[in-house]
């Protein structure tokens, strides 16, 4: 990444420039996906990966197998593994092989707690869609307290977050369940429903302005607690709008792509950037997908937090025409570091607030019109 011009300007700030070098001395991001397992202990309604039929992909029974998968995935370079599913805990044996090697983020719907012994480190992603009577309709079956079950297995524990989900229609619920997770000693991440269930109505995002009381209830949120929310206010506005700069959210500029597979080779050739090394690994561990969430599903239903970390992580140089903007991709690339602790976590937890209170500041100064966009921009930091 260049040092000079304006970015050379901004660096001149001591806090913006110790996390800039936090991200620089950290590397590039050489990222997969992977279903750790094709099952699950929980029917969620909108879970992408039963919707999408991902679990007619089985996970290998040979040990022999997964350990040729790692083997493999080293040799390629890869440093970074988001681990999703099906359910890890299911898995644990083969989670602490990928976690002993690469830096590994975990998504887990909270039933079977993953032990501290052996995974000290690990970042514990913990899903919640709502409050414990809204979780307990949309993952529970109607039944079961999920929600609660995961508050006690991850009490008071430091590696977890709470990855919260919130429906369009249920921004009444955040307050709660935010307190819920603060109180149980974690830190909150959200993410955002979609709506890929046909469900409608007050969980469908195209109807009575979106996630717009949604984004004004995560900001109280970040007010009332800076020191426990890992989303920022622009990060929340680009996930839940879908526009960044001159963009539109969709298959042709995400960056989250399979770049090895067939479907993507229109994308790739319309000139966008994307991580090259990223792919997204079925159960099977062979075959891959389209991108992160999905094979042929309209990316108007994806509100996914990590892909659009990296949608904005690609684009520096979009960020570059003033401090402010500067500001607001350097908190996002820092975050995404910190939270899946690729950098120091306890000197993130020092800065968070800091950084909130520079975001909060900077997304109230509407940005100029886009910079001249070169044909491939700088990918240094980029996710993928």
């Amino acid at each position: 990444m260049p040092t000079g011009g304006p970015l050379g300007a901004y660096l001149a700030d001591p806090f913006l420039a110790d996390l800039y070098r936090a991200v620089r001395e950290a590397g590039p991001i050489k990222p997969i996906s992977v279903d750790l397992t094709h099952i699950c202990n929980l029917r969620c309604q909108g879970c992408y990966f039963f919707e999408e039929g991902m679990d007619h992909r089985q996970s290998p029974a040979q040990e022999a197998d997964f350990d040729a998968f790692i083997a493999r995935e080293k040799e390629r370079g890869t440093n970074f593994v988001t681990v999703v599913g099906g359910e890890p805990s299911l898995a644990l044996g083969r989670l602490g092989k990928i976690y002993r090697d690469f830096w590994t983020n975990v998504a887990t719907n909270g039933l079977r707690r993953i032990p501290r012994e052996g995974f000290e480190t690990l970042p514990i992603g913990i899903s919640v869609w709502g409050d414990h009577a809204t979780d307990r309709q949309l993952r529970g079956g109607g039944r079961r307290d999920v929600f609660a079950t995961a508050l006690s297995n991850y009490r008071d524990d430091p590696r977890a977050f709470w990855y919260y989900t919130v429906a369009p229609g249920h921004a009444h619920e955040i307050e709660r369940v935010v307190r819920s997770c603060v109180d149980n000693g974690n830190r909150v991440l959200f993410n955002f429903y979609c709506d890929i269930a046909g469900l409608g109505g007050e969980m469908d995002a195209r109807g009575d302005g979106g996630f717009a009381e949604v984004r004004r209830q995560i900001d109280r949120m970040i007010e009332r607690y800076p020191d426990r929310i890992l989303m920022t206010s622009y990060l929340s506005q680009v996930v839940t709008t879908g526009r960044l700069y001159d963009q539109r959210w969709g298959w042709d500029v995400c960056t989250s792509i399979t770049a090895d597979n067939d479907i993507n080779r229109w994308r790739i050739d319309n000139g966008q950037p994307y991580n090259p090394h990223f792919r997204a690994y079925n159960a099977d561990l062979t075959s891959t997908r389209r991108c992160c969430t999905g094979e042929d599903r309209d990316c108007g239903t994806c509100f996914d937090v990590w892909e659009h970390f990296a949608w904005i992580m690609i684009h520096l140089r979009k960020h570059l025409g003033s401090a402010e903007e500067f500001t607001r991709w350097l908190t996002s690339t820092y975050l995404f570091y910190w939270i899946n602790r690729i950098v120091d976590f306890p000197s993130g937890v020092e800065k968070l607030p800091e950084i909130h209170r520079r975001v909060l500041r900077s997304v109230s100064v509407p940005p100029p019109g886009p910079p001249t966009i070169a044909p491939r921009p700088e990918m240094g930091v980029a996710l993928g």
